[in-house]
């Protein structure tokens, strides 16, 4: 420690102390970064404060560190995963309700601890805008329990931000479990205990807890030589779902021997309310994992297959205008702070990139014109000859064709963390780059309103459940850049990629012929859209009811179609998964470091391709002259 440290700085240390001595963990690595909070193995990730030190900024992070510090001391991760619900509102319930029980214990214990958290919530819920919520809805009900058992388990109101919505559901959830809650209080201090009583405040609120884990642990846990021996006596039938019912304990079971506690995987979802889920599983239900598809699809027929149930629902909206100016800035200020760290590197990559477009706008001249300037450099043949006739010469400027770029970036949840990072510190660099070299940027995103469906699936199952309904999700796709709007005027508009709960599920090819569609009403010469992503399209909604290759077959038709016969040049930068499976022009990167520095290098070889074939043209209308003459 040095006189001259900044307060921040001392802020985080200090932080760090406390987290390590609630935690009883010493071992324990404290980072802090634009990225969700949670914890991953032996390393805690924690907001990053402003060098400002904001009074709700420090609630935000102290509050967050003492709840995760709980997490790790109370929490037993294996036990918990073993007795977890399933279905939509289960599950949602049964991890607040623990969070619940480990921040009671220590607000129990630690005045100073129950404060922290109390703060922290009540930043949290304005921002998620809880306080404008003015109905009953099921997406904020987990929320609504958790703050009632906190109130029955430490005796704290609900923070204020939160008090109208508690208002709304209190007396009918009170008269349902306030017997329940009591019963919840006595068992804090046993987690199995508390997790079978939770279960059954479940099932009082008259939500399905799905298929009872006992019976999947016997499955799973039974005599292997007796299982061969009824896998072999049983049918197919039988057999299958067998598997699916042992697959599922699985799941659950490496959810719960993995070194990163539950915290980080289950992340509530800031604008439903709903639980995220956990990144352990690949089954296609999971929107926090990219489902990969077992067989290529490049052969199937083209015929038009693909449509959506409804489109009431989706939306194009302005970045802007998905959460208040103070987030949108709060967000900014995260965004610059991640900016600093790699402004070095992407810097020089972005200077790289603007020398050499700006090298293919140098001017040249023509020589040998009956008119224009007098050539000098030629007055020695008319002394030579006096006979020979005066050579003129003009500037003229080098093809460089008036170009738009369009970046079309997946805000699904499996980029959360360090890969939206990275996009939207790219999508900064390269918007400010193209613009001083006169070339127009587009910055756009897609992802879907809400997970598994949302009103479009709750309109489906009013109307009957039909067979084969097609796409089951609100769409939402983000204009975070218009072509014509100056990167200064929407600069704040690329933070919002780093809010938390904004990425869901992702639909592709409908994103891709939205955005290609975009360009085509551009007047700009050349058109060019760079897409990235890390996978395969993914909705569990809509896979559960349509054939389980219905969205990646609409993505290899509308990539066929942009390929083949649009005037667009299509490229894809996949993080993490090969998308050269699906693109012609398509990169994969391992590393998602590596993307600032791959957008750079396919811009340039893009524009490198141009160059040429104007080249190349030149060189063979010059051939055709001198065979006429």
């Amino acid at each position: 420690m040095t006189k001259d440290e900044p307060p921040v700085e001392k802020f985080k240390r200090a932080a760090a102390a406390c987290f390590r001595a609630i935690a009883e963990r010493p071992d324990m690595e404290v980072a802090y970064s634009a990225e969700a909070p949670g914890v991953s193995g032996e390393r805690v990730r924690l907001p990053f404060p402003s060098r400002d030190l904001p009074r709700e900024e420090v609630a935000q992070v102290r509050g967050e560190a003492d709840a995760l510090a709980l997490r790790l001391k109370h929490h037993d991760a294996k036990l918990h995963a073993s007795r977890m619900p399933t279905g939509d509102t289960a599950p949602a319930l049964y991890e607040a309700l623990e969070q619940a029980r480990v921040e009671a214990l220590g607000a129990n214990l630690m005045v100073g601890v129950g404060d922290n958290i109390a703060a922290s919530l009540e930043e949290r819920y304005r921002r998620e805008g809880l306080h404008r919520v003015t109905e009953k809805n099921d997406a904020v009900m987990p929320e609504v329990v958790r703050l009632l058992a906190r109130t029955a388990f430490t005796g704290a109101p609900p923070p204020t931000a939160a008090k109208s919505v508690c208002d709304l559901w209190g007396s009918d959830l009170a008269e349902k479990i306030g017997i329940n809650l009591e019963d919840l209080r006595e068992k804090l201090n046993d987690q199995r205990a508390y997790s079978e009583a939770v279960r059954q405040l479940i099932q009082d609120l008259d939500i399905d807890l799905g298929a009872d884990p006992d019976a999947d642990d016997s499955d799973s846990s039974g005599d292997d030589d007796s299982s061969e021996e009824n896998a072999e006596s049983e049918s197919e039938e039988e057999g299958g779902d067998q598997a699916d019912a042992s697959g599922e304990a699985d799941g659950e079971s490496a959810e719960g021997d993995g070194t990163e506690d539950d915290s980080s995987d289950m992340m509530p979802d800031d604008e439903d309310g709903e639980m995220m889920p956990a990144d352990g599983s690949e089954e296609p239900g999971d929107p926090g994992k990219r489902w990969r598809p077992e067989h290529d699809l490049s052969n199937v027929p083209k015929e038009a297959f693909y449509h959506a149930y409804t489109e009431a629902f989706d939306e194009v909206v302005a970045a802007e205008t998905l959460c208040d100016p103070e987030e949108l800035t709060r967000l900014r200020q995260l965004l610059d702070q991640q900016l600093t760290q790699l402004q070095g590197i992407i810097g020089r990559l972005a200077n790289r990139l603007q020398r050499r477009l700006l090298a293919k706008q140098t001017r040249s001249w023509d020589f040998d014109l009956e008119e224009g300037l007098l050539d000098t450099a030629r007055l020695d043949r008319i002394v030579i000859n006096p006979q020979h006739p005066l050579s003129f010469k003009q500037e003229k400027e080098m093809d460089f064709r008036d170009t738009v770029v369009t970046l079309l970036i997946d805000n699904s949840g499996s980029m959360r963390g360090r890969p939206i990072t990275i996009a939207a510190m790219s999508a900064d660099i390269l918007a400010r780059t193209l613009e001083r070299c006169a070339v127009k940027v587009e910055i756009l995103g897609f992802t879907t309103r809400a997970w598994k469906g949302g009103q479009s699936r709750e309109q489906w199952i009013s109307e009957g459940k039909i067979a084969n309904p097609g796409r089951l999700n609100d769409l939402r796709h983000i204009v975070y850049k218009a072509a014509d709007a100056p990167w200064r005027r929407v600069r704040k508009n690329l933070g919002l990629m780093l809010r938390e709960g904004l990425l869901k599920e992702n639909i592709d090819g409908e994103a891709l012929l939205w955005a290609h569609n975009r360009l085509l009403a551009r007047s700009e010469q050349r058109r060019i859209l760079m897409v990235i992503s890390d996978g395969a399209p993914v909705d569990d909604s809509t896979l559960s009811v349509n054939p389980g290759n219905y969205l990646e077959r609409h993505l290899r038709d509308a990539i066929e179609y942009i390929e083949t016969r649009s005037p667009v040049e299509l490229v894809a930068i996949g993080i993490g998964h090969d998308v050269t499976r699906y693109y012609r022009r398509a990169v994969t990167i391992v590393d998602v470091e590596q993307l600032g520095g791959t957008v750079m290098e396919k811009l340039a070889e893009l524009f490198d391709e141009d160059e040429g074939r104007s080249s190349h043209r030149e060189q063979q209308n010059t051939a055709a002259k001198r065979a006429a003459f």
